[in-house]
């Protein structure tokens, strides 16, 4: 069964950047993607970016971390002791598309 995939803006811009394109069109080709190294990139892009301040509280940062759910995931798996403040969501598997996906009609 095929599913329809959509891209889900991360931001208010409607523009789509050349790697995001190109990732698209890797995954909708079907060609093989180094998701590993795509992965570590963006971690250490994240963690290169210099560090900002909550505009309300200047105690905060407002920082991203990148991949937080695969972070504390892999923490938990390693028996790291994690307490989230927001709920992981669980991992998309087939029988999570089979129920909540449908394929577009032509």
């Amino acid at each position: 069964m095929r599913t329809s995939m959509t891209t889900l803006p991360s931001d208010h811009n409607s523009d789509l950047p050349l790697p995001k394109c190109q990732l698209v069109y890797a995954i909708l080709t079907r060609m093989s993607v180094h998701v590993a190294q795509l992965i570590a990139d963006a971690i250490y892009f994240f963690a290169g970016m210099p560090p900002t301040r909550h505009p309300l509280d200047p105690d905060k940062s407002n920082r991203a971390l990148g991949f937080p759910a695969l972070i504390t995931g892999l923490c938990q798996s390693f028996g790291v002791p994690v307490t989230p403040s927001k709920v992981i969501q669980p991992p998309i598997t087939q029988a999570f598309i089979e129920k909540y996906c449908t394929p577009r009609q032509a």
